[in-house]
């Protein structure tokens, strides 16, 4: 799916023209970009969590090589899916998290 067809199902189920449905899915992807750039959580109930983590440089290798480099150090992105959205994938099939909610509010958890 691409930002267009966004655009074009936002028009056809809101009743917007496709110019006030462009301009809406552009200022919802622009307050999502921003606040990530900020480094703050977005929590969307029902879908999961949008979580920007930093990292620090740290020493890797060239898999052809094997010589040492630096990775340096950087923010990356990482989504979490909501248990709904989990279930929604699989059919509705649930396992053994049934009835949990998608509150992951503690801090730390998700991180690899």
């Amino acid at each position: 799916m691409t930002k267009a067809d966004i655009i074009e199902s936002v028009y056809e189920k809101v009743g917007f023209s496709k110019k006030e449905a462009a301009e809406i899915v552009e200022m919802v992807f622009d307050t999502i970009k921003e606040t990530l750039e900020r480094g703050e959580k977005i929590k969307i109930s029902g879908f999961g969590n949008f979580i920007v983590r930093d990292k620090k440089s740290r020493v890797g290798r060239n898999p052809q090589t094997g010589e040492e480099i630096e990775i340096s150090a950087r923010r990356v992105l990482t989504f979490r899916p909501s248990q709904v959205l989990k279930n929604a994938l699989n059919g509705g099939v649930s396992d053994e998290t049934e009835g949990a909610d998608d509150d992951d509010d503690e801090e730390g958890e998700g991180d690899e």
